[in-house]
């Protein structure tokens, strides 16, 4: 039986989460296994950034939490959304390059979304789905159920986008669609285009 590409995302990314679970920390060390540059050592790079960027989202929400801290961990989502943003980018180059050589169908078009920003979608589901079937068994939690019907929709999410993104990439790979790279242009983290930032100098 062939492994469609979402299922060895979907694989990759469950495997991140549990991967990073075994210590459970915002500063636990990224342990890539696999070859650096490739499609599977990307995918794993991208759920780490989201699986500790969730991780950093719990915490900021302590009521507790000393401003300080909250302000350290604020800078460092930014920093944590900027590499994402980054990563997704570079997914889609690696996929722009593999289908650039394709002949096109005459009526080929654009898809709503580049793959890669589909991908990121699944990375986050795959969080969504992991978190919320913790909180469906968590024994003590007045929840249990309401997550228990959560977690079986997030579950048919994941089905429905993997099925969607697979035939993106099969009319990607049969001329029938063809992608274009759009940079996010972020402007907040550039001194020389925040206003709040170039405004100090």
């Amino acid at each position: 039986m062939t492994i469609s590409f979402c299922d060895k995302c979907n694989a990759i990314f469950d495997r991140v989460i549990e991967d990073y679970h075994k210590t459970d920390s915002v500063t636990a060390i990224c342990e890539n296994p696999y070859s650096a540059g490739s499609m599977d050592a990307l995918l794993y790079e991208k759920t780490w950034i989201d699986t500790v960027q969730w991780h950093l989202e719990d915490i900021i929400r302590d009521p507790g939490i000393d401003p300080s801290e909250a302000l350290q961990i604020k800078r460092r989502i930014d920093l944590s959304n900027q590499k994402r943003t980054d990563l997704v980018e570079r997914i889609d180059s690696f996929l722009y390059e593999r289908f650039s050589g394709v002949s096109l169908q005459k009526e080929a078009g654009l898809n709503t979304e580049t793959p890669a920003w589909a991908i990121d979608r699944l990375s986050i589901l795959a969080l969504k789905i992991y978190h919320m079937r913790l909180e469906a068994e968590r024994k003590d939690s007045p929840k249990a159920a309401e997550c228990a019907m959560k977690r079986d929709v997030l579950l048919t999410q994941r089905h429905d986008l993997s099925t969607a993104l697979n035939q993106l990439l099969d009319d990607l790979e049969k001329g029938r669609k063809y992608m274009k790279l759009y940079k996010q242009m972020k402007m907040y983290n550039d001194p020389l285009l925040n206003p709040v930032l170039y405004g100090k100098r």
